[in-house]
């Protein structure tokens, strides 16, 4: 595991953007990418760096999808689109989207099957080159959360999740797909998140309860990306030690 710390979200989002066109996007890689507030930063800084110049061909999925048609508000199509792909030279085909307004269980059917077609197959499921994940204040991540983690333990396939105070239903990668990622970075900023980032990387408290510890890619290969808030209680642990 490797942790990287920097001063600002935005000093984070500008090293962690460098890194995904240099080892992802510019080697046409398959990435799977969040939604929430968190990563638009992460995109500004993409669209702007590669602009309408280079045409892209990496193909992009995404990690969950909320039960909305592409143009609400709530849709995280609707922020990657916005912010990324509509400033980028790239073919729409390459745009995998969870398709929200779909009946949810044909959904998460659907694109399970589009990635079992369109990915290598490592360990019996298909692997994803790079996925990026942020945690929520309750350890969610994905949209895999703590009431229903036990109950999603052995699922391989996309499955349907319920929000646990909205009960909105969400399409979203399994935590058994995840972990057959080659590469996985959790991405995350914000002092809100400071005390679940110290129990999950030091395995201290509530971490077992917590969805974001369950992550664990079976190529080992696991990295965080946080800024200063987030990291405050770890650099404050490495600080006493």
């Amino acid at each position: 595991m490797e942790i990287k710390i920097y001063k600002t979200s935005k000093e984070l989002s500008e090293n962690l953007s460098d890194y995904i066109i240099d080892y992802f996007i510019l080697k046409h890689k398959n990435i799977a990418i969040s939604g929430g507030s968190t990563p638009i930063e992460l995109f500004k800084s993409l669209a702007q760096k590669l602009g309408k110049s280079k045409k892209i061909d990496s193909n992009f999925y995404w990690i969950d999808e909320r039960c909305v048609p592409p143009n609400s508000e709530e849709s995280n199509f609707k922020s990657a689109n916005e912010h990324l792909f509509k400033k980028i030279n790239m073919n729409h085909d390459s745009i995998n989207r969870i398709i929200g307004e779909n009946d949810p269980q044909s959904e998460a059917k659907r694109y399970s099957d589009l990635l079992t077609k369109n990915l290598d197959s490592i360990n019996n499921l298909p692997s994803l080159d790079l996925s990026i994940l942020g945690i929520g204040d309750d350890g969610h991540t994905a949209s895999i959360f703590p009431h229903q983690l036990e109950e999603f333990k052995n699922i391989n396939e996309c499955l349907i999740a319920t929000h646990p105070l909205s009960k909105q239903k969400r399409v979203s990668l399994s935590r058994n797909l995840i972990n057959n990622s080659k590469e996985i970075i959790f991405h995350v900023t914000g002092n809100g998140k400071t005390n679940i980032v110290d129990e999950i990387i030091n395995e201290i408290g509530n971490h077992k309860s917590y969805p974001a510890s369950s992550i664990k890619p079976s190529s080992g290969k696991l990295s965080w990306y946080l800024d200063f808030d987030a990291a405050e209680k770890l650099t404050k642990r490495t600080q006493c030690a």
